[in-house]
């Protein structure tokens, strides 16, 4: 079963997979995964090169992983303010924060200038929120955005939030409008046309089995190999499998999702009739939009945790939070109550200790790239994992080689079973943290210490 949004994708393009690697090939650049941080790269090393030799391989159909089944929120990273000062100082948290907002705007471009159909509406996000307890906490990083002059959000009146969200759930919100929605599934599948458009050898269906370190590296495959000077490893959520030394630098964790059927006139009815994304406070996050067809997609993060960083079969089945997706979507939508739920999926995020991604190299030989671990906000900054590893191929010296974001992970979390047992006991405080603050009484203090440890997994620093 595929995700809905890949699903819809599919049935819209109706082509072929490309054919599996058979036999033995050789590349200037190899790239292992063909999501949206493998494909922004090989697009524009092809933009920027056009004679470079460009072959990508993935162990599926483009789009299968994180990329043609997330919630289709594309954010920036300025409500992760305080986070990037902590670990990157005032001036690249600027310069981050910038680029983080460029990167919705290009993505946009992208699809305007090549005629990518993704259902992109750059309509902005709220930020919001839905209890008393979560009123204020957005307060400190915006005011940290003001002193810096890159605040792009503003406090909206409460009916004002109320109509935009099309719910009364929300008691306060921030709008910013460099945020958009799109369909993941189209953008992933428009990404992939591009990239055969502009040259990029792909080979799907063709899982990397074993990669053999030199000048040039190997990459070998069920049906053959390939020598590739430079090697890009865009594998995401399974790079902690493939390579034991990045064990510890994710933990897996679900974000579920829900699609409901076709309802233009209750979105009408209801007010929520743009393609804002709505986010409210908690760690794991309640995130919705609705769709051009008249849909609402809801989602909540922080559901399955994977031991030892394993892909679970759930993660391709539906979402077994299908009952409390459903009640939070009555909860906001009262409305919805009687309306069909077209489907529920869910997917393997991987989260880091910081909750941003990060990039680097790891071949003695200076040869082979990665990056992974954006925690569940990969739509946008996908875009600028794009630049990055561009520029480390390309050996480049720019502000994106200079960053400290290319120095690999930057935390890890205890070994197995401290990490998922310590994970659950985490969840299972900040469910009752919050479910406390829901009905207006006080947390126990040791779920709200215990809920410290996931303050990373927030989309908005609390400050």
């Amino acid at each position: 079963m595929r995700p809905f949004w890949l699903e819809q994708a599919l049935a819209l393009e109706n082509e072929a997979p490309c054919e599996a690697l058979a036999g033995e090939t050789r590349a200037q650049v190899c790239i292992v995964g063909g999501g949206y941080t493998g494909l922004w790269t090989a697009i524009m090393l092809k933009e920027q090169s056009p004679e470079l030799d460009v072959v990508l391989i993935e162990a599926d159909i483009c789009g299968a992983g994180a990329s043609g089944r997330n919630g289709g929120c594309a954010l920036s990273w300025s409500a992760k303010y305080f986070t990037l000062e902590r670990l990157f100082g005032v001036e690249e948290a600027v310069r981050l924060v910038k680029a983080s907002e460029q990167s919705i705007y290009a993505i946009g471009a992208f699809c305007e200038r090549y005629g990518v159909e993704a259902d992109y509406r750059l309509d902005g996000t709220l930020y919001t929120a839905t209890n008393q307890a979560q009123i204020g906490s957005t307060d400190g990083v915006i005011a940290a955005l003001e002193r810096q002059a890159i605040n792009s959000f503003s406090k909206l009146a409460v009916d004002d939030v109320q109509r935009r969200a099309g719910s009364a759930q929300h008691l306060e919100g921030w709008f910013s409008p460099a945020a958009a929605s799109v369909q993941p599934g189209k953008l992933v599948r428009g990404l992939r046309r591009v990239a055969l458009q502009l040259g990029v050898k792909i080979h799907e269906n063709t899982p990397m089995t074993g990669l053999e370190e030199g000048a040039p590296a190997l990459i070998r495959t069920p049906g053959g190999s390939i020598r590739a000077d430079r090697v890009v490893l865009a594998m995401n959520a399974w790079m902690a499998r493939a390579f034991p030394q990045f064990e510890g630098s994710v933990a897996i964790v679900s974000s579920d999702m829900l699609i409901t059927e076709p309802r233009p006139d209750l979105l009408q009815d209801i007010g929520l009739t743009s393609g804002v994304t709505v986010l409210d406070s908690r760690i794991f996050v309640h995130y919705y939009h609705n769709t051009p067809d008249g849909r609402i997609m809801l989602g909540k993060g922080g559901n399955t945790f994977a031991y030892g960083g394993r892909m679970l079969p759930v993660f391709d089945q539906p979402s077994p939070y299908a009952g409390l997706l459903g009640k939070s979507l009555e909860q906001f939508f009262p409305a919805f109550a009687g309306v069909g739920i077209e489907a529920t999926w869910n997917g393997p995020s991987d989260r880091s200790v910081t909750g941003l991604p990060f990039f680097g190299q790891m071949s003695s030989h200076g040869n082979v790239f990665y990056g992974f671990g954006y925690s569940g906000s990969g739509v946008g900054p996908c875009h600028m994992g794009g630049q990055i590893l561009t520029s480390l191929v390309l050996g480049l010296a720019n502000d994106w080689t200079r960053s400290p974001l290319v120095n690999g992970p930057l935390g890890f979390f205890p070994p197995e079973p401290i990490r998922y047992l310590g994970s659950l006991m985490v969840r299972n405080a900040i469910r009752r943290k919050e479910r406390a603050e829901d009905h207006g009484r006080r947390p126990r203090h040791l779920d709200v210490r215990l809920a410290r440890f996931a303050a990373a997994a927030g989309k908005a620093d609390k400050g």
